[in-house]
């Protein structure tokens, strides 16, 4: 890849990281209940999710989502369900903040807190036609694909990984703030409205005809 097609494609890649969505939702979620330190493990699941959608659309499988009725209508609605499922878990947690618990009092896990971040962004046809649609811009096939793939993966990567620990950062330092549990609870409230709010967003979303 060269230079100039690479820096083309690093200014895209953050305009993509910092508009607003399910990724962005889940680090301020993971910044308000667990703080900045333990709520970042979140972001290593969204690139995960990066990684796992790049790959379908390496493969191909993108295009038969983007083609396919039956395929993508079946990968929204896991993504709708999901997010909605968030969103009512997100707004019936209890009020404690800085906590890194589950509701039956055990340490939430790393492997748990990522495999959820990484849903979010697997079950997301929305991200994958968006990078079908993107992506093939900056590929060069007479190139290796294999390199320009790992550099593409590598830079959304290194771009979601420093927005979302800003969203991440802002979300625990609000939390510092608050105090009284009404305050924790309506800070879930707002947060698990939001998932809500981006399922029935995905749930309006269709394909390009």
């Amino acid at each position: 890849m060269e230079l100039a097609t690479w820096l083309t494609f690093f200014a895209a890649s953050w305009a993509i990281s910092i508009s607003p969505g399910p990724g962005a939702i889940a680090s301020m979620s993971a910044g308000l209940n667990h703080g900045f330190r333990y709520g970042y493990i979140t972001v290593f699941g969204l690139v995960l999710g990066i990684w796992s959608q790049l790959l379908i659309v390496g493969v191909g499988l993108g295009a038969l989502i983007s083609t396919s009725a039956t395929a993508f209508t079946v990968v929204k609605w896991l993504g709708v369900a999901y997010l909605v499922w968030l969103g009512i878990a997100q707004w019936r947690a209890p009020a404690r903040p800085m906590v890194a618990l589950s509701d039956t009092g055990e340490l939430v896990s790393q492997r748990a807190l990522i495999l959820k971040a990484w849903m979010i962004n697997v079950v997301n046809p929305k991200g994958t036609v968006f990078l079908l649609a993107v992506v093939p811009q900056f590929i060069n096939l007479s190139q290796p694909l294999l390199a320009q793939y790992l550099i593409i993966g590598a830079t959304l990567a290194f771009t979601d990984m420093v927005v979302m620990a800003g969203y991440t950062a802002l979300a625990s330092r609000v939390l510092g703030a608050l105090k009284e549990p009404s305050h924790i609870r309506a800070m879930n409230r707002i947060f698990g409205s939001l998932f809500v709010l981006a399922g029935s967003l995905l749930a309006l979303f269709k394909r390009a005809s």
